[in-house]
C-alpha cells in the first residue's frame, strides 16, 4: 500500500497547479476587461484614399 501514499500528493500538487491556472486566468481576464474599449467610444474606420487624387 505504499502507492496510496503516493497518490494524495500526486492529486495536492494537481490541486495548486489547476488553483495557479485559475488565478491566471482571472489575472488576464481582469486586466482584458479593464483595457478593453466599449464599442459607443470607437470610432468608425474610413479607408484610405491617399491614392485617388482629387483634380
Amino acid at each position: 500500500m505504499t502507492g496510496d501514499g503516493d497518490d494524495p500528493a500526486v492529486s495536492r500538487g494537481e490541486q495548486i497547479q489547476e488553483a495557479e491556472r485559475e488565478a491566471a486566468k482571472q489575472r488576464i481576464l481582469a486586466q482584458a476587461e479593464a483595457e478593453r474599449i466599449p464599442v459607443e467610444e470607437t470610432t468608425r474606420a474610413v479607408p484610405a484614399r491617399w491614392w485617388r487624387r482629387d483634380g
